[in-house]
C-alpha cells in the first residue's frame, strides 16, 4: 500500500465522461506534472490535462481529496475528461510514466478496507451494487453499503460477547453458592440471540437471490409453445414463432425482472427423435442448458396428458400446460408446480412467474440486505454455535457454553473483517472492476 496506483475508473468504450482515477501518496507530484498546481481540496475544477511537453491530452474536472478523508483514507486525485479510450490512455500513460502503477481489480476498495473507511461487508456492497441487476438488488446492496447490515451485526457481536464474558466469570466463581449458569436470563439471552441470527440469515438470503438471480431452461417437445412463451415473458419478439415443427435450432437468451428477481432465461430446440444434424446439434445445446439451469419450464400442449419430464438437469422443474385456449380449460396454477397458459395472449403467466419467485424463494419488498454466500456460511456457523451453546448451558457446562460463544464471536468478527485471512481477501477483492 506504499505505492501509489492508477487506473481508469470508466468502463470500456466511448462515453461522454471518463474518470482516471490515481491513490497515494505521489498524488500532489502527478498533480503538478499533469495540471501545472495542486487544486483544492474538495473542489471541482476545468483544466488541461498536460503531457510533460506541454501537449494537451484533454481538458475536464480536476478533484483532489487529500488524506485521510477520501474513498481509500489515501491522497487520492480524480480527473474526469471526455470518454475517449485514447485520451484516457494517454493520460493514464503519463501518470505511469512518473512511477505510479495500474491498480489491480478492487485495489482502490480494498486500501479503503485495510484503512479503515469501510468494514469488508460493506466493501463487498460496492462490488454488489454495481453489478446489481434490479432496482431491489440495488437497495439492498445500498442497506449493506451504508452500514445498516454491519451494525447488526457489531450489535449481536455485542451481545454474544456480553454473554461470553459473562459465562466466563462464572466458571471462575464456580465454588461460590450462587448457581450463574443456572440463571434463566442467560437461556432467554442467548434465544434473543438465535432470533437475531435467523432473521439476518433470512434478510441476507433474500439479498443474495436478488443478486445471482434464476438461470431458467423453457424445453419440451417441438411446436408446443416454447418461443412463444419467450416472447410474451419478454415482452418482445424475441424469437421467431412458425407453425412449423422444429423452428427454433438453437439456444436463444432474454433477460427480465420479476419484482426484482433478476430471471435469465433460455428457449431451446424442441425434444424429438430426429435424424437431422442440425436439429441433433440444437438438442444437445438444449440438454447442455437442462443441465445447467435452477429451473426447467417444461412445455407441453394442454391437450397431451403425457408429463414425462427430463432427468437430466439439476434444478426444479414447472410444467407449463400451454394453448390451454384451444382446450378451453381455465389459465391458471393447477398446483404448486404445474400450470395452464395461452403464450399468444398471456393468460396464466402471472402464476407461472409466481412459480418463479417460489423456486428461487424470493420474496418482493423484503428489507434484504446484500447478502453473499460467504455471509450465509458464518451466519449459520453462528446460529449452530449458539443452538449448542443453549443446550449446554441447560446442564451446566460453562466451558462448552464458553467455548461455542467463542465460535460464534470468530463467525460474526469474518463477516466485517474484524477476522479475516489474506487469501479470503485476495479472493474477495479479486472479484471488483479495475478502477474501484
Amino acid at each position: 500500500m506504499s505505492e501509489t496506483i492508477c487506473a481508469v475508473a470508466t468502463p470500456p468504450g466511448r462515453g461522454g465522461i471518463g474518470i482516471v482515477r490515481i491513490s497515494g501518496s505521489a498524488c500532489q507530484r502527478v498533480a503538478r506534472e499533469l495540471l501545472g498546481f495542486i487544486p483544492s481540496p474538495r473542489t471541482a475544477i476545468h483544466t488541461d490535462f498536460c503531457a510533460p511537453d506541454g501537449e494537451t491530452l484533454d481538458s475536464g474536472i480536476a478533484l483532489y481529496f487529500p488524506s485521510p478523508a477520501s474513498y481509500t483514507g489515501e491522497d487520492v486525485l480524480e480527473l474526469q475528461g471526455h470518454g475517449s479510450p485514447i485520451a484516457l490512455e494517454r493520460i493514464v500513460g503519463c501518470i505511469l510514466d512518473q512511477g505510479v502503477r495500474l491498480a489491480n481489480p478492487g485495489e482502490f476498495t480494498e486500501r479503503a478496507f485495510r484503512n479503515d473507511k469501510l468494514d469488508l461487508a460493506q466493501a463487498e456492497a460496492v462490488a454488489d451494487l454495481i453489478a446489481s441487476g434490479s432496482a431491489e438488488a440495488g437497495r439492498a446492496a445500498t442497506r449493506s453499503l451504508t452500514g445498516e447490515f454491519s451494525l447488526r451485526i457489531r450489535e449481536l457481536d455485542q451481545r454474544v460477547l456480553k454473554l461470553r464474558m459473562f459465562i466466563e466469570s462464572a466458571i471462575d466463581f464456580a465454588e461460590e453458592e450462587i448457581d450463574f449458569l443456572g440463571d434463566t436470563e442467560q437461556q432467554s439471552r442467548l434465544d434473543e440471540m438465535r432470533s437475531l441470527v435467523e432473521a439476518l440469515i433470512d434478510r441476507s438470503t433474500a439479498g443474495l437471490t436478488m443478486q445471482i438471480g434464476l438461470d431458467v431452461a423453457i424445453a419440451g417437445a417441438p411446436n408446443v409453445g416454447k418461443s412463444s412463451l419467450l416472447n410474451r415473458l419478454l415482452g418482445e419478439d424475441r424469437a421467431i414463432v412458425t407453425a412449423t415443427a422444429g423452428t427454433t435450432r438453437d439456444t436463444l437468451h432474454g433477460d427480465l425482472s420479476l419484482d426484482g428477481l433478476p430471471v435469465r432465461l433460455t428457449d431451446t430446440a424442441g425434444l424429438h427423435a430426429s435424424d437431422d444434424p442440425i436439429e441433433l446439434m440444437g438438442m444437445e445445446r438444449a440438454q447442455t442448458a437442462l443441465s445447467t439451469a435452477d429451473c426447467v419450464l417444461w412445455v407441453i400442449d394442454d391437450a397431451d396428458e403425457n408429463l414425462s419430464t427430463p432427468d437430466m438437469y439439476r434444478g426444479k422443474t414447472l410444467v407449463v400446460r400451454n394453448k390451454c385456449d384451444l382446450t378451453g380449460n381455465t389459465p391458471g396454477a393447477v398446483g404448486k408446480t404445474e400450470f395452464r397458459t395461452c403464450a399468444l395472449t398471456g393468460a396464466g403467466l402471472s402464476d407461472v412467474c409466481e412459480g418463479l419467485k417460489q423456486v428461487a424463494g424470493f420474496r418482493a419488498g423484503t428489507d434484504a440486505f446484500a447478502g453473499r454466500p460467504r455471509h450465509i456460511a458464518a451466519l449459520k456457523r453462528v446460529d449452530d454455535a449458539l443452538s449448542q451453546a443453549a443446550k449446554e448451558l441447560s446442564v451446566r457446562e460453562g466451558e462448552l457454553v464458553a467455548e461455542n460463544l467463542r465460535v460464534a464471536h470468530e463467525s460474526l468478527g469474518e463477516i466485517v473483517g474484524i477476522t479475516t485471512s489474506d487469501d479470503l481477501l485476495g479472493e474477495i477483492f479479486s472479484t471488483f472492476c479495475i478502477g474501484k
